[in-house]
């Protein structure tokens, strides 16, 4: 499989500090932005727990089937939301921290994603943007149920308002999923910070100009901020060139911030 990617966090306009964090492991195809909470700077230590800790725990997914992927996958976020629990519990300061967790590893012509928060996954196909992973939230809770439309649930008081995250209980339950890949799809990886600031349809307009993962991280960053910058900015953009090649294997043409990273 062959591939271009890039990643870029911002602390944005409004914040003094950056609490998100994201990985992007492109030797193994390993991606995740996570969006952390809590004061006196607890949320970037979570954040960049979860990062460390699900990178550590999923390892290396070659040669299993779905079943035994997603499990690894899941286990790695439970462990990761144990670790973080744990601090909680024993550091004062640490109390009520956690992260969103949006976790996405390439497979032999498919994706797993593993998801915790509202830090979303969107798939660009054939011109068309479409939302992969569903946000634990109160206003999606609210649409779900009816009483809400999608366009109030943006711009709610209660927006920001998470219902599932990494670290705040004893025990959490992501979500997973799967689907196939073909040439020409982009994937998106983004923390609240530009899903907040920026419709889906403006999303895809970026995703659909010439230019590629740096280009388009770059400019969703940019637009977030000339919108207000209300929160932190983070966001990773995955390109599939080709997806023949030796079964595992990844190539990737070109990428920009491998590793773990933030930048203010």
């Amino acid at each position: 499989m062959r591939f271009t990617c890039a990643a870029r966090t911002d602390v944005g306009i409004v914040r003094s500090g950056n609490e998100d964090n994201y990985l992007m492991l492109s030797d193994r195809g390993l991606f995740i932005v996570a969006d952390g909470m809590g004061g006196h700077a607890a949320g970037e230590v979570a954040s960049e727990m979860a990062v460390r800790l699900i990178a550590r725990e999923v390892g290396s997914l070659k040669g299993l089937d779905n079943t035994g992927a997603s499990s690894r996958l899941a286990q790695a976020i439970r462990t990761a939301n144990d670790a973080i629990f744990s601090r909680t519990l024993a550091e004062h300061d640490k109390r009520g921290m956690g992260t969103t967790a949006t976790v996405m590893v390439l497979l032999p012509g498919r994706y797993l994603i593993g998801q915790v928060g509202d830090s979303r996954a969107y798939l660009l196909r054939n011109g068309a943007l479409h939302q992969l992973t569903k946000d634990h939230s109160y206003v999606q809770e609210q649409v779900d149920a009816g009483l809400l439309t999608p366009e109030q649930a943006r711009v709610h008081p209660y927006a920001n308002v998470i219902t599932r995250c990494v670290g705040a209980s004893v025990d959490v339950v992501p979500d997973i999923y799967f689907g196939h890949l073909q040439p020409g799809d982009v994937i998106l990886l983004a923390s609240d910070g530009l899903t907040g600031m920026l419709e889906d349809e403006q999303l895809e307009r970026i995703l659909r100009v010439d230019g590629g993962p740096e280009r388009w991280v770059d400019r969703m960053i940019t637009e977030a901020n000339r919108r207000g910058g209300l929160d932190n900015i983070t966001a990773i953009a995955v390109k599939i060139e080709t997806i023949e090649g030796p079964t595992g294997e990844y190539q990737v043409s070109s990428s920009s911030g491998d590793g773990m990273a933030r930048q203010t």
